[in-house]
Parts: structure tokens; C-alpha cells; sequence
């Protein structure tokens, strides 16, 4: 399936372009800070990076275990993308290693969104069950080593 988006830049006049890859609805997508790459989110279980200097072909392409991915967001200083599938999976992905390390979140049940706070310290994972609907906070764990610390 091709998936036609209007992209305008600040210095550009408006332009359309196909992409060509995903193979059913697209759900999601994410500009990265830097302004040429974007992430979309699909029912077809991937999640695509595309480089707008070129969109013959996907940056690159991240398979979710089970289901449609439902929410992509970068990081504000751009290292991490983060991947929500619709149920179950939340991928956390190292924009500088070319997206191929990644850390799983396994989570059991449904999610409506995934976001970072403005200081990247926290994600924030939607939960939309009827009954607890809630918002699930993940705070990012720094490793602080000294050197008397190995004495």
C-alpha cells in the first residue's frame, strides 16, 4: 500500500510524495528533531524510517512482535525512538545505533499512546481499559559510577 503525504518545509513551497513499503493502515508517525527523518506506525506491524532527502526506500524498517504499532515519538535530543504497539510491547530504540538496540517493555493489555516528557527522563504509556484506565510512568535510570567505587 502507498502512503501519500504532504510534506512542507520552511524554506520549500508544498510538495506531495508516495512512499511505498507498508501494507495496510498507517496509525502513527513522528518527525525526528533534526527535521529530515520521520517514523510511521502501522496495522501491518512495522514501523518504517523514512529520510525526506529520499523516499524511494525506508532508512529502515522495525517489526513489532504481535500487533499494529498504534505510537511513535523521538526523543527531544533525537537518540530514542519510541515504538508503542497496540497491545503488549513497547519498544525503546537507539536512534545512533542505526535503531537495531532496543529495549522491550512487556506490558499486558491494551495501550492508547506512548509520550516523553521535554527532559527525555520519562516515558508515559497510555492505558485505555475500561475499568483502570490509567497512565503508566517509566523514569530513566542513569548509571553513576566512581571510581572509589571500583576500590
Amino acid at each position: 500500500m502507498d502512503c501519500l503525504y504532504t510534506l512542507q518545509m520552511e524554506s520549500q513551497e508544498l510538495r506531495a510524495a508516495t512512499m511505498e513499503g507498508h501494507l495496510d493502515y498507517l496509525f502513527a508517525s513522528a518527525w525526528h528533531p533534526d527535521g529530515r527523518i520521520f517514523a510511521t506506525g502501522n496495522q501491518d506491524k512495522t514501523c518504517r524510517l523514512w529520510d525526506i532527502r529520499n523516499l524511494a526506500t525506508p532508512v529502515s524498517v522495525l517489526k513489532g512482535n504481535m500487533v499494529a504499532v498504534r505510537s511513535v515519538c523521538f526523543s527531544s535530543d533525537g537518540q530514542f525512538l519510541v515504538v508503542a504497539e497496540a497491545a503488549d510491547f513497547v519498544h525503546v530504540c537507539n536512534t545512533k545505533l542505526n535503531y537495531e538496540k532496543r529495549q522491550e517493555i512487556d506490558l499486558f493489555g491494551e495501550m492508547a499512546g506512548v509520550s516523553l516528557s521535554p527532559d527525555d527522563e520519562t516515558l508515559y504509556i497510555g492505558v485505555p481499559h475500561w475499568i483502570y484506565s490509567s497512565l503508566l510512568q517509566y523514569n530513566k535510570r542513569h548509571r553513576y559510577g566512581y571510581l572509589d567505587s571500583f576500590v
